[in-house]
């Protein structure tokens, strides 16, 4: 196991020396060419589809899809997910990353526009299970390839850089899915609602397709520490699956998280719409607004992990979100409603860079890609079940029964995770 390495706790002044010399703050961060490159990339890649998986429900909606087809297809692209990761890291070990790269830009949107185009619901499944095939790969790819490109020092900010700038660029999107029908009209271009929506949808997949032009430029390092005897080279299938002490523990832990937001994010904006009443204009807003606190809670997440330490962060961040989706399960005022779901958003979205760099600073280089693997399978197992499920809930129970027993549930992880996961990190700290 890679040794964590976190920063000393900052201080007052180096805690908002980003916002007041940006410039600065990422020179100290020294990060390579390589990770702007790949950075670009994951920039069209995350701005394309933020912009695609929040229009894409509604769009459902007009279509007269119900939360249990929109489950049932939910689960099928998880459960292309599930069925493609193991495969897809293997692949990236055996013939490295920048290649599964350049297929997963080509295929994943070219798959998203023909969602947008065939309406048939048996279509749509099998649809969205190749969708999940193609969209597999970048789960796989971005975090070794993020681990390789930076050092352990700088990882964090890395990590939080990609997440945060990626939501950044999704404000836009959100303001242009919700007035872009008013914007045509003044223009003397009148389009009905869901023609708009498609048009959306397909602009939104041709600017994840962009990304294929910074991945041709991108050069991989090597892999760190690599083996000197010729035996060992290239390990076998079976012991780079191997799991080690850490991943029996954290992937069963990641993969119930991972259910608990699949089970509640692909139905946030039917929430909105059809329990709240809220119009599109507005959910686009809305939308937006979800992005900008993503974006500041990215750029605070460092500074909060080195605080509590990275366990004890990544557990905070989790309560706080299940107990706001359990009071957002009781809120009956749109605008509480509204402030709770913005709460809620951006606690999950903390917790991410924390987990995943948990996961690739405590992963051998070599192994990193079959970690990630391994990652992504559990939570897109646990996912596709829990989304299919979560659609027949919300059908017959209505969303505020459905949302408490998640919030308990995401309480539970929380203990989980802290119990299991052990803080030695936050020990090795004290030593340095």
């Amino acid at each position: 196991m890679t040794e964590l390495l976190l920063e000393p706790a900052p201080s007052a002044a180096s805690a908002v020396s980003f916002w007041r010399d940006p410039s600065a703050w990422l020179h100290a961060k020294n990060l390579s060419r390589g990770y702007w490159i790949f950075f670009s990339a994951a920039f069209f890649f995350d701005a394309g589809f933020a912009i695609y998986v929040f229009l894409y429900n509604l769009y459902l909606l007009d279509f007269h899809f119900n939360e249990r087809a929109m489950g049932w297809i939910g689960g099928a692209m998880t459960l292309g997910s599930v069925i493609g990761t193991l495969p897809a890291g293997e692949l990236a070990r055996r013939v490295g990353v920048r290649p599964l790269l350049i297929g997963l830009f080509v295929a994943a949107p070219v798959m998203s526009v023909f969602r947008v185009l065939w309406m048939w619901e048996p279509a749509q499944i099998g649809l969205a299970f190749m969708s999940g095939l193609a969209l597999c790969g970048w789960g796989v790819c971005f975090l070794p390839a993020v681990a390789r490109l930076t050092t352990e020092k700088n990882r964090t900010a890395a990590f939080s850089l990609i997440f945060c700038v990626s939501v950044g660029t999704s404000v836009l999107g959100g303001i242009v899915c919700g007035c872009l029908q008013q914007w045509l009209a003044m223009a003397g271009i009148v389009m009905a609602p869901v023609d708009v929506k498609r048009l959306i949808l397909i602009l939104s997949c041709v600017v994840a397709a962009l990304g294929l032009i910074p991945v041709l430029r991108l050069r991989m390092p090597a892999q760190q520490s690599e083996p000197d005897d010729i035996s060992q080279a290239k390990p076998s299938w079976l012991h780079s699956w191997k799991l080690d002490r850490f991943l029996s523990r954290f992937l069963p832990l990641m993969a119930l998280w991972s259910a608990v937001l699949a089970a509640f994010n692909p139905f946030a904006n039917i929430y909105l719409a059809r329990v709240l009443h809220i119009p599109m204009v507005r959910i686009g807003l809305i939308f937006s607004t979800v992005q900008v606190v993503q974006f500041c809670m990215g750029l605070v997440a460092p500074l909060v992990f080195r605080a509590l330490g990275l366990v004890n962060g990544i557990v905070a961040t989790q309560i706080t979100a299940a107990v706001v989706l359990g009071c957002l399960a009781g809120a009956r005022d749109v605008k509480l409603a509204v402030v709770l779901y913005l709460v809620f958003s951006a606690a999950q979205w903390m917790s991410a860079p924390g987990l995943y760099n948990l996961l690739m600073n405590e992963t051998p280089d070599k192994t990193r890609s079959s970690s990630a693997a391994m990652t992504l399978f559990c939570n897109a197992l646990a996912g596709s079940a829990a989304t299919a499920i979560a659609g027949v809930l919300f059908t017959r129970f209505g969303y505020p029964p459905v949302l408490l027993g998640l919030a308990v549930i995401a309480i539970g992880i929380a203990i989980l995770f802290r119990v299991f996961i052990s803080p030695r990190q936050e020990v090795a700290l004290e030593q340095r």
